[in-house]
């Protein structure tokens, strides 16, 4: 059995082939970002690690973060893909209110662009504020929580989109509809 470092680890090499660079492993995802478990497995160790589908099914079951899905045999990374080909969700109608946690110094810039998925396809929203307080903290500065307008923008045509780990994902949000806590 592997060792929790070397989940997080494994965690971070698989996020890193279903998020990124499926073809650095060799890998090929479906349009809604699948992979078969075995493809992956048969990928990672052809790219020198020793593990198995139980490695990968531990690493998922036992991550805090829940990153990553496993159904029918098959992988998927569930949101913070940097790829160019979208991956494509099913559209879903938003509560009255989201939240997104950042930094004071990127405030201006989000006030006068709105809020971007920059490197990501997406932008990623919390239900509540605790869990974006969570995000924000991952950054250096003064944190700041902003709170999202989802259903008006929902209802000007903005896309939105659920994970089943309760993580929101959104195409970008306009200024108007954000508010400054």
């Amino acid at each position: 059995m592997m060792e929790k470092n070397d989940f997080i680890r494994l965690s971070m090499i698989v996020s890193h082939a279903l998020r990124h660079d499926p073809q650095s492993y060799n890998i090929i995802l479906d349009s809604q970002g699948w992979v078969l478990l075995s493809d992956l497995v048969a990928a990672m160790n052809s790219n020198g690690m020793q593990i198995s589908k139980d490695d990968i099914i531990e690493m998922v079951n036992s991550s805090q973060k829940k990153r990553h899905q496993i159904i029918d045999g098959k992988i998927r990374a569930y949101y913070g893909h940097s790829l160019k080909t979208k991956i494509l969700k099913p559209e879903i109608e938003p509560p009255q209110y989201l939240y997104h946690g950042t930094i004071k110094a990127n405030l201006d810039k989000i006030m006068e662009n709105g809020l971007l998925p920059m490197e990501r396809q997406f932008v990623h929203l919390s239900e509540d504020e605790i869990t974006a307080e969570l995000v924000g903290k991952r950054r250096v500065g003064i944190l700041i929580i902003l709170k999202v307008k989802a259903k008006k923008a929902f209802l000007d045509n903005i896309k939105f989109y659920k994970e089943e780990n309760g993580i929101w994902l959104s195409d970008p949000i306009p200024p108007k509809y954000i508010l400054c806590q």
